[in-house]
């Protein structure tokens, strides 16, 4: 894991970081310091390897723009997608990778 702040590629977005396999991206050098937003990014690590990376992101546009079809709203979809809900229910858990049971995203499908 390699995380890069990025200012100029996000900044004109809502966008605080964002994992693209190895990397994490944040948009300010500040959220270096924000625990719950890299443990957020560390879980779409874990769960970009356990997916074989290029399938993890097919699954993820996949699940969004069904989601977006459903919710007919692009935040909304976002934060439904499997991987997502998974990620915002245990970022504030500076130990559940410890624990985490392999394909754990399935259970918020």
């Amino acid at each position: 894991m390699i995380i890069i702040v990025c200012q100029r590629l996000l900044k004109n977005t809502k966008i605080s970081g964002i994992t693209l396999f190895p990397f994490i991206l944040l948009r300010k050098k500040e959220y270096r310091q924000n625990k719950t937003l890299i443990n957020h990014e560390k879980i779409h690590i874990r769960q970009q390897l356990e997916l074989l990376i290029i399938p993890f992101y097919i699954w993820y546009l996949s699940e969004y723009y069904l989601k977006y079809l459903k919710y007919k709203d692009p935040h909304l979809a976002y934060r439904n997608i499997s991987f997502e809900r998974e990620a915002y229910n245990n970022d504030q858990n500076p130990d559940y990778l410890k624990k985490r049971k392999l394909w754990s995203f399935l259970k918020y499908l």
